[in-house]
């Protein structure tokens, strides 16, 4: 059987917020277990293995709620997952100077997050 010939149209870039999520939670997971443990990192990575992977559980969440209260809910957590995630790569990047380049990178796709999140709130409000 014969391939379909190639579509002549644009590509449409599809936005999935949900696999953007997840894939940032394995990022977030990945980055951890190469921080080296100590005193101080140990309560840093598990606060942000928590606040990182948390945020596409919680966007999950919201994009199954049954009403625009819920999903307005479960995506302001998002949001504040976010920021917090943020914060505990902030600090990480000190605690670690070594894992500092790649905390940055994480640090700007949560702060991206942010950004959509917050927009969606703001188109979304009541």
């Amino acid at each position: 059987m014969e391939e379909p010939p190639p579509s002549t149209e644009p590509l449409q870039r599809q936005f999935d917020l949900a696999e953007r999520t997840a894939k940032f939670g394995e990022a977030v997971i990945r980055f951890a277990k190469k921080i080296p443990d100590s005193v101080v990192t140990s309560p840093l990575i598990k606060q942000l293995v928590r606040s990182g992977t948390s945020i596409g559980a919680n966007y999950i969440e919201a994009d199954d709620a049954g009403s625009w209260k819920a999903f307005r809910y479960r995506l302001g957590i998002c949001l504040r997952e976010s920021r917090e995630t943020q914060h505990w790569l902030r600090m990480l990047a000190v605690a670690s100077p070594d894992c500092a380049e790649k905390a940055r990178e994480l640090w700007r796709e949560a702060k991206e997050l942010c950004r959509i999140f917050a927009s969606i709130l703001r188109r979304t409000k009541s």
